[in-house]
């Protein structure tokens, strides 16, 4: 008695086994189930509204210096905001995350290792550090939120334009614009509003409040 194979003709067989492998190398999409499918779609959309608002709402940093003691500890994390130096400058007393400008990558650090000072003088103004003081255009800055007053003095400088004048809050062991000279804005990433840890010191970061002092015009002596 002939086998059942010996009395299917060779095409059909052939047709059989095509048809078994474009059954078998189907896309992965459509071997996944309704829920699976559904689930890759969440994490994709989740993945891009990541990538988005990183790169233009919000991003964490971590904190591994003391040069902003006593604002700032070492391993605080916190939220730096993109949103608001897009439509208007950085002001007096904000704390900014930034790229290093390149006097500092002549130092040799890398162009993306990120610093954190606080904003002290804005283009126009004109900044001095004497007798443990900082003096922004003639006037002596109150800063209650210092490790200690700075031990070095710094003669006068005019910010010019679309840059500012950062330092830290831990005066003297900061290596910040007294040091390496003005922030470009371009070199701004965005400014620290909030610290998410540790949870003993979760809370929005505070802006002193500072008198407005308005730069000095060419000529002018504070």
């Amino acid at each position: 008695m002939a086998s059942e194979s010996q009395n299917v003709p060779p095409n059909a067989q052939s047709a059989n086994t095509e048809a078994s492998v474009k059954k078998q190398s189907g896309s992965w999409w459509s071997r996944l189930s309704k829920g699976q499918r559904d689930n890759v779609q969440i994490l994709g959309i989740a993945l891009v509204l990541a990538i988005v608002i990183r790169l233009f709402v919000a991003e964490p940093r971590y904190i591994p210096s003391d040069s902003m003691l006593p604002t700032l500890q070492i391993g605080d994390r916190l939220v730096v905001e993109k949103i608001a130096y897009r439509f208007r400058s950085p002001q007096h007393g904000e704390i900014v995350v930034f790229d290093p400008p390149l006097q500092l990558q002549q130092f040799g650090y890398a162009p993306d290792k990120a610093f954190i000072k606080r904003v002290i003088g804005t283009p126009g103004d004109i900044v001095q550090v004497t007798q443990g003081n900082v003096l922004i255009n003639g006037q002596s800055l109150t800063e209650a939120y210092l490790a200690e007053p700075p031990a070095y003095e710094m003669p006068s400088v005019r910010v010019p334009a679309d840059q500012f004048f950062v330092m830290g809050d831990n005066r003297n062991n900061s290596n910040d614009s007294h040091v390496w000279g003005f922030l470009p804005r371009q070199n701004i990433i965005g400014r620290a509003i909030f610290c998410f840890f540790p949870f003993d010191r979760l809370g929005f970061l505070q802006v002193p409040a500072t008198e407005s002092t308005p730069p000095l015009q060419e000529g002018q002596t504070g």
